[in-house]
């Protein structure tokens, strides 16, 4: 063998070991860190809902807005390069004579051609569902979450009603293209808790930095006893759960710039809490398997009711 094509193979072989050890890091490894903890403790956050008279939600509604699609593994490491829907929802809990909506989805101009599908009716209930709510809340600052907020056409109306919290309010740069227009936030008030927060009677915030510095979960009881918990981006799947597995390292690192750490400690929590609390319907953000079976267990409601 010629010295000439002994280096060509040496090479090509070290290339093809690089490659694929950057394969496997970026798009396939997802182990648990050793490190990752996140407190989630039920009991505390029940005693500080019934610690809050009032009406609970009668029930919870949700609107499905649009959808992106993407590969399995950028949902969940490893699961291959399949397509899988990400839907786009909101959320909105119905009390006797209030409402709370619960993430403001986005436009289609805010999702730049890369949506899917898109409910412009869905849309248009859910703006006048933020209109008329006592409170409007948001899970984390990304823009299919907070950018239905963003473009409201009378926005200096709603903020008043909307408890951003500190850090989603001090982090704009995770929502673009979403943006607030300009001087809209100048004298707002942001929400500052430390763990948990109860904002209504039957809900409750739990601050889950992670995917985002804003990140928080929303826990929800119904008047009738029934749980939830809307952990927005935690997890866009259920399976991220199931198998303890985050988003490929190529989506956390570069894209949404996450503390893969802290999210790991946040599936831990919500793995155990499920195998604790089976009945408590953990909702991730963007999975439609999910919704659909709350959907047709009576759990939740298919569309916004009339606001009038």
């Amino acid at each position: 063998m010629s010295v000439w094509l002994r280096r060509t193979l040496i090479g090509l072989g070290a290339l093809i070991v690089v490659t694929g050890a950057a394969y496997y890091w970026f798009i396939v490894e997802s182990r648990m860190p050793s490190d990752a903890a996140f407190a989630l403790d039920i009991g505390e956050i029940r005693r500080m809902v019934a610690a809050v008279p009032g009406d609970k939600p009668a029930s919870v509604e949700v609107e499905l807005v649009g959808a992106f699609s993407f590969p399995a593994t950028a949902i969940v490491a490893g699961d291959g390069w399949g397509s899988r829907d990400m839907p786009v929802y909101s959320f909105r809990l119905v009390y006797p004579d209030t409402s709370i909506v619960v993430d403001t989805a986005l436009n289609e101009e805010l999702g730049q051609g890369n949506l899917v599908s898109f409910d412009a009716d869905a849309y248009a209930r859910m703006q006048a569902a933020i209109t008329s709510a006592s409170l409007i809340v948001i899970t984390h600052e990304h823009m299919d979450h907070i950018g239905g907020l963003t473009v409201h056409p009378d926005l200096e109306a709603v903020l008043p009603s909307t408890k951003l919290t500190r850090e989603q309010v001090d982090h704009p740069e995770r929502s673009v293209p979403a943006r607030f227009p300009e001087g809209a936030l100048d004298g707002y008030q942001p929400l500052e808790y430390e763990r948990y927060s109860v904002i209504a009677p039957g809900v409750a915030l739990i601050k889950s930095p992670g995917h985002t510095p804003g990140s928080q979960m929303v826990y929800v009881q119904k008047a009738n006893g029934d749980e939830l918990l809307l952990i927005g981006d935690v997890a866009w799947h259920y399976r991220n759960i199931e198998v303890l597995r985050e988003r490929a390292r190529l989506v956390t690192q570069f894209f949404l710039k996450e503390d893969r750490t802290a999210v790991f400690g946040q599936l831990a929590a919500l793995y155990n809490l499920n195998q604790a609390e089976p009945d408590i319907g953990i909702v991730p953000g963007h999975d439609s398997g999910v919704v659909d079976g709350l959907l047709e267990s009576g759990v939740l409601v298919a569309g916004f009711s009339s606001t009038e």
